[in-house]
């Protein structure tokens, strides 16, 4: 008869506050280009010691990974709050350019991702599966309302998005995919006239 294990404390308020500071610090080093940012130059931008990263994350990859699921929790989270908020094909525009604000971390990220890739880790499966959802959810609301075409699912537009992850990160690589996502907008509106897809 298995025993059932009581559920994880949750964290104190300054623990969570440091655990907090640490993933902003290292997904700001990455943002800025610094994928070799070490674990101490993360802990002092972050305003901890060392030991306090150790507490939260046992090595570097764990830290790399909390980062990178927790910029897929916040934009898989992003699409009920702007179908809330917004029409659902301005909702749609809108999911687009986080996107492209996704993939802005990951190719920051990209040099120091590999080491999970190469592991049995789950996180980008899952990543895949839960945007896949979150587009089919803007799809579905878009067709609805007959703004959006009703043929395209949201796999289907992952797939078209990955031209966007897949570009390299050299110079005017991001207007460039801006634009793509504008071509991808553009053609998913149904009926109505074609939008420009500002940055905000």
């Amino acid at each position: 008869m298995e025993v059932a294990l009581p559920p994880p404390r949750p964290l104190r308020a300054d623990a969570r506050h440091n655990r907090e500071a640490l993933l902003s610090a290292a997904r700001q080093a990455f943002l800025d280009g610094d994928t070799d940012a070490h674990v101490k130059d993360i802990a002092r931008s972050a305003g901890v010691a060392i030991g306090t990263l150790y507490r939260h994350f046992e090595t570097r990859e764990a830290l790399i990974e909390e980062v990178y699921r927790k910029e897929v929790d916040d934009l898989c989270d992003a699409p009920g709050v702007l179908l809330n908020q917004h029409p659902p094909e301005e909702a749609l525009r809108r999911f687009l350019l986080l996107l492209v604000d996704h993939t802005a971390v990951g190719k920051g990220m990209s040099s120091v991702l590999e080491s999970i890739m190469a592991t049995d880790s789950p996180v980008f499966d899952d990543a895949r599966t839960r945007m896949a959802g979150a587009l089919s959810l803007l799809l579905e609301a878009g067709s609805a309302a007959g703004t959006v075409r009703d043929d395209v699912t949201g796999p289907t537009l992952l797939r078209a998005l990955g031209g966007i992850c897949g570009m390299r990160a050299t110079e005017g690589w991001l207007a460039e995919a801006r634009q793509i996502a504008t071509l991808l907008y553009d053609g998913l509106r149904n009926g109505t006239p074609p939008a420009i897809l500002s940055y905000e």
